[in-house]
């Protein structure tokens, strides 16, 4: 089961972003439903000159709470508390010229601000110019900046902190590839309760990755990033559940877990449910479901599950009979370079079944199949051959080429 359902295990690289409304400074506005009192409050102390004051005051006016949304507001008490010094309010500055909310977007700013926040020591501005760095954003990117940024900011406890440098370790982004340094990071973050950070831990001890292999603790941390409902996660416990590796196998809870995952869209969730529906395993075989799971997967462009779709319809599984929808989803499946539904597709066009009969498409397409060592299609495009001239097989043959070129091969 674990073999049919395998995953790819995608990894996002810098998670970032430049939302700038932090919690309320020196004032209960962030927990209260008074805003017109908060916003009346701070707008004294605003014009008297309190940097607190005047950060919560851009606040209010950049999230609209006692006060009408207005960001030129905003950024004008922005910069008045963060040329005092505030840094928290030289963060939001940063934020508003990097967003180009109230100010014209401008990375030489962004910079200058997030680097002024950061050097007082504000975590959330030390990972904003770490990531940065990483990623190249603003056309700078400095992978010791990033790394010595970051640090500042994880060794405080930021958890998005450690995540990224878990990542920079893990991929050798400007450091030399250290799994251990990268669970090292992941794990602070993870128990902090940050999803991404767990689901990569889990995936350090499910491939063994610098730590001996152990599915026991991969999946408890996939567990509680799926809990989280990161669905990337909720995937593979669906799927540890369905092979009981890491775990008591346990049918109703990979579905249950497959189905948390796919209600959200993901594909791969909905291509296993529709393999287990299919096929059966642990649960009540239901074709009907199976073909409603993998039609979600494929209409996504899931190549696996254009395929299965295939076969529902050529076989009538669950739906009625239809070659015809069965020729259009082995074609998806195809183009995508589906052995085996480059191989159905090609026998489609030879026996003209749901498309138009035509040798010459089913040459190219057993071609195709055949240069993979698929001996089907090789027999087949072999027997189709006999009923083409030369100028046809040079066509289908000229066909297949160019269909190899295009698509990378």
């Amino acid at each position: 089961m674990m073999k049919k359902m395998k995953l790819t295990i995608l990894f996002l690289l810098f998670l970032f972003s430049f939302g700038c409304v932090h919690d309320y400074q020196n004032g209960s506005g962030g927990d209260s439903k008074n805003y017109k009192a908060e916003f009346e409050k701070w707008q004294v102390l605003a014009n008297q000159g309190d940097a607190g004051g005047q950060n919560n005051l851009g606040m209010a006016y950049e999230k609209g709470e006692g006060v009408l949304q207005n960001y030129t507001e905003a950024v004008k008490w922005y910069r008045l508390a963060g040329e005092q010094g505030h840094a928290p309010a030289q963060f939001n500055l940063g934020a508003m010229y990097a967003e180009g909310k109230g100010i014209l977007q401008d990375n030489e700013k962004t910079f200058e601000w997030y680097r002024l926040s950061g050097e007082q020591g504000y975590a959330s501005a030390q990972l904003t110019l770490g990531v940065m760095y990483a990623t190249g954003r603003g056309g700078i990117q400095d992978y010791q900046k990033a790394l010595k940024w970051l640090e500042l900011s994880a060794y405080q406890g930021e958890a998005i902190a450690q995540y990224n440098l878990g990542l920079m370790y893990e991929k050798g982004a400007g450091v030399a590839q250290d799994y251990r340094e990268a669970a090292r990071w992941y794990l602070p973050s993870a128990e902090q309760g940050y999803p991404l950070a767990q689901y990569n831990l889990g995936a350090i001890f499910a491939e063994g990755k610098g730590t001996s292999q152990d599915y026991g603790e991969a999946f408890k941390w996939y567990r509680l990033a799926g809990e989280q409902g990161y669905a990337p996660a909720q995937i593979i416990v669906g799927v540890m559940y369905a092979s009981g590796q890491g775990v008591l196998r346990d049918y109703k809870k990979a579905v249950e877990w497959l189905e948390l995952s796919a209600n959200q869209g993901e594909a791969i969730a909905q291509y296993n449910l529709g393999l287990m529906y299919g096929k059966g395993d642990g649960i009540v075989q239901d074709y009907t479901r199976a073909a409603q799971w993998y039609r979600l997967s494929a209409e996504q462009g899931h190549v696996p599950s254009q395929y299965n779709l295939a076969l529902i319809y050529d076989r009538g599984e669950g739906v009625a009979q239809d070659y015809t929808e069965a020729a259009r989803w082995y074609r998806l499946s195809a183009e995508q370079g589906h052995t085996n539904a480059q191989y159905n597709l090609g026998t489609k066009y030879a026996e003209g079944q749901g498309i138009r009969q035509d040798n010459v498409q089913a040459h190219m397409w057993f071609n195709l199949a055949g240069v993979k060592g698929h001996k089907g299609a090789i027999r087949g495009r072999d027997n189709v051959e006999q009923q083409l001239t030369s100028d046809q097989i040079a066509q289908a043959q000229k066909m297949a080429r160019e269909w190899m070129a295009k698509h990378g091969y």
